[in-house]
């Protein structure tokens, strides 16, 4: 074999520029080299991040709060003052009054009854959605032939709003309770079947790559490098998929429903009970904006490295 001679370096050439190497670790408890440790960067203190996440939700919390009191504020004095400004607040009942009325609807069985069958409905229609959103999603977004088959169905009947299918979802189920489930099911479906597509797509190849060279199986490959990948972006489906399920269910309540807040928010309209209207209002905002809060959660926990990041840590 053989070998190229080396030439040495002229005594008045210039010294080469020093090289940062990225940050690696070595086996056997080695120290890594002093330019890796000066190339790493500063990993922020314990309790300074803790500090930090403290603040952010305390920030968070009071802007949320002022949001909120702003519109109570709004609220009563249009409606105590009888506003009318092409927008009439003279039949708006006041805060007081459906503050009156929630004190009355809490003892009552009947109210209690329509929150219980709404969350009922959310629950068995919203997991059903995502079981098949994430797993049709990941079908779609990894394998062409899946996509090319199944995606321009899918594509065609999601521009159809979750409300038309309220007469058909009758036809085909032979219980009212199915066909509302179903119709919450429809609503959902759609955003976290489409995140999921659209996170397992912006997946980066060279991890894909990465774990085939290291031995990984399609299982493996789709279990530890596709979904963590997709996760942020299935979340985020999940959290817009529950807002339309919300949606699609009161729609469905008050078409079709004989119980649920929906349900109970149109009855109050057909007796004209004003208070009681403003109060299934509330009602579905608080449980619209607890079930999203807990799916933001859910994430947090899930995939706790994104927060970690943001803190000015290093895992």
């Amino acid at each position: 074999m053989s070998t190229i001679p080396l030439r040495a370096l002229p005594d008045d050439a210039p010294a080469p520029a020093p090289v940062l190497l990225p940050a690696i670790q070595l086996v056997d408890g080695a120290a890594p080299p002093a330019a890796a440790i000066a190339a790493a960067p500063p990993r922020a203190p314990r309790w300074m991040r803790a500090l930090l996440w403290l603040r952010a939700q305390a920030t968070g919390f009071a802007l949320g709060s002022l949001s909120l009191g702003l519109m109570l504020l709004f609220w009563h004095f249009a409606t105590t003052h009888g506003w009318d400004f092409y927008i009439r607040f003279t039949n708006l009942p006041t805060p007081l009054e459906v503050a009156g009325k929630l004190g009355e609807a809490m003892n009552s069985t009947k109210f209690i009854t329509n929150v219980g069958m709404s969350l009922r409905r959310i629950a068995i229609g919203f997991a059903v959605a995502v079981v098949l959103g994430v797993a049709l999603g990941l079908a779609i977004g990894r394998y062409k032939v899946t996509r090319q088959l199944l995606f321009p169905a899918i594509e065609a009947l999601r521009p159809i709003p979750a409300i038309a299918w309220v007469p058909i979802s009758i036809m085909l189920w032979p219980d009212n309770e199915v066909s509302i489930v179903f119709i919450t099911f429809i609503g959902a479906f759609f955003p976290i079947l489409l995140n999921t597509v659209s996170g397992v797509q912006a997946v980066d190849a060279v991890l894909l790559r990465a774990g085939q060279c290291l031995g990984a199986r399609e299982p493996q490959l789709m279990w530890h490098v596709v979904l963590p990948g997709a996760a942020p972006q299935i979340f985020t489906g999940l959290a817009v998929g529950m807002g339309v399920a919300w949606v699609s269910l009161i729609a469905a309540e008050m078409i079709s429903g004989q119980f649920g807040i929906g349900y109970f928010t149109w009855e109050a309209y057909s007796l004209i009970a004003y208070a009681e209207i403003v109060l299934g209002m509330i009602t579905i905002g608080v449980l619209g904006l607890a079930c999203s809060w807990a799916i933001r959660v859910a994430g947090k926990l899930m995939l706790p490295w994104l927060e970690f990041t943001k803190l000015g840590g290093r895992p």
